[in-house]
């Protein structure tokens, strides 16, 4: 069992909203913890490596993780929220699917329950981070929050007057596979053309190999920074080379912030937002992306001149928001007798 979260028999679900939680946010490559203040305030923070080939080991770095966390507090804690990515089912028990750890349909909840005894919230990292910026980040106060994060793929999540949407099966915020170019690239889901083929990091290192494969002198400083090897060109790469002023670093990620206006102006005709929040690795880069992004937004928006679109954001929480949104995720489940 984990360390000792229970909270006080004399602790009313209602007096919960006022104790910090624990927020757990699992990637590809490390677990990260922390407890978090009702205000959103981190207040000690904890990590692991994640063992992505073994269920059991990833669940003994999350257990490590809450134990770690737990000792050094000292005092009560709500519960445990915990963002990972992947495919989820509808009620955050099972996860169906995830492309960086071992979890097959994993019954994950159930799983995490035995180790922790505690109250849980289980569910996908980028709608735990969209919750996030909307209680305490770039959304604060919208009643229809749109959220993408931009890293070596798309993902996100969506709030609706003030609740977390999962969709009918779960899996809702996968914007990166909606099909922008009827047989584009292929995506590794399968199909040709997703957006996050074109707007995320992933396909801003894509595009650039190919100017360095067909125009090599157009891509010399590029392929200056990887030693002549156009296969070494990455995102980070060309991220960097754009923050130096290289003119074509520069021009590939205004492509990649094109691409991303004119996928914020497809949901837009679906959901018609307050806000679109963009997080992730690649929001880093700012106006350089967002502002070509906005541009093609105001061109593409259906109806444009006629009616509003949405206020594009850079998200406010940084790499933190998966594990400040779980956290407060399993505190108004707590709240509302959810957990």
């Amino acid at each position: 069992m984990s360390g000792d979260l229970t909270l006080p028999a004399a602790v009313s679900p209602a007096d919960a909203a006022l104790l910090p939680a624990l927020g757990i946010d699992i990637g590809g490559t490390k677990v990260a913890g922390g407890v978090v203040a009702p205000d959103g305030t981190i207040l000690d923070t904890a990590r692991r490596a994640t063992p992505g080939r073994s269920v059991s080991a990833t669940e003994d770095a999350i257990a490590a993780v809450v134990d770690e966390l737990a000792e050094r507090h000292g005092g009560p804690l709500v519960g445990v929220g915990v963002g990972a990515a992947g495919w989820f089912d509808r009620t955050g028990d099972t996860v169906l699917f995830s492309p960086h750890l071992a979890w097959r349909n994993q019954a994950l909840r159930k799983d995490l329950a035995v180790r922790l005894q505690r109250p849980l919230w289980v569910g996908n990292d980028a709608d735990a981070a969209a919750w996030a910026e909307y209680r305490y980040g770039a959304a604060r106060g919208s009643d229809l929050v749109v959220m993408i994060t931009l890293g070596t793929g798309i993902g996100g999540g969506l709030v609706i007057d003030g609740r977390l949407q999962r969709g009918a099966h779960g899996v809702a915020g996968e914007w990166g596979h909606m099909r922008v170019v009827p047989d584009g690239r292929l995506c590794a889901c399968g199909n040709r053309g997703c957006w996050e083929q074109y707007a995320s990091g992933n396909a801003l290192g894509h595009t650039a190999r190919e100017v360095a494969d067909n125009s090599p002198a157009a891509a010399a400083d590029l392929l200056d920074r990887v030693g002549g090897d156009a296969a070494r060109i990455t995102g980070e790469v060309v991220a960097t080379a754009a923050a130096d002023g290289d003119p074509l670093a520069v021009e590939l990620l205004c492509e990649v912030g094109t691409w991303l206006g004119q996928g914020i102006a497809d949901l837009s005709a679906i959901l018609d937002p307050d806000v679109v929040v963009i997080g992730g690795g690649v929001s880093v880069l700012g106006e350089t992306v967002l502002a070509p992004a906005r541009d093609r937004l105001e061109r593409a928006l259906p109806g444009r001149g006629f009616r509003p679109g949405p206020r594009v954001a850079a998200a406010q929480l940084g790499a933190q928001a998966g594990l400040v949104g779980a956290a407060d995720l399993v505190r108004r489940a707590v709240v509302d007798g959810d957990a």
